[in-house]
């Protein structure tokens, strides 16, 4: 019934099993990410978060050295 696991115990067969594997799932996801805009453009704002946290605490700074 499971003779054909016994196909992954060689690992001359296992090896180029897996490089292809690996290979194809590379690609899909170079494809997922480089294929729709939208998602391109919402990723490049996601680069900016760090930073806004310190924007905000530094005009709040401001504004209490104001008064």
């Amino acid at each position: 019934m499971f003779d054909w696991l016994s196909w992954f115990t060689h690992m001359e067969n296992t090896k180029p099993f897996v490089l292809v594997l690996f290979t194809i799932t590379f690609v899909l996801i170079l494809i997922y990410v480089f294929t729709n805009r939208n998602r391109g453009k919402r990723l490049e704002s996601y680069k900016n978060i760090p930073f806004q946290d310190d924007e905000e605490n530094g005009e709040s700074k401001d504004k209490k050295d104001e008064q």
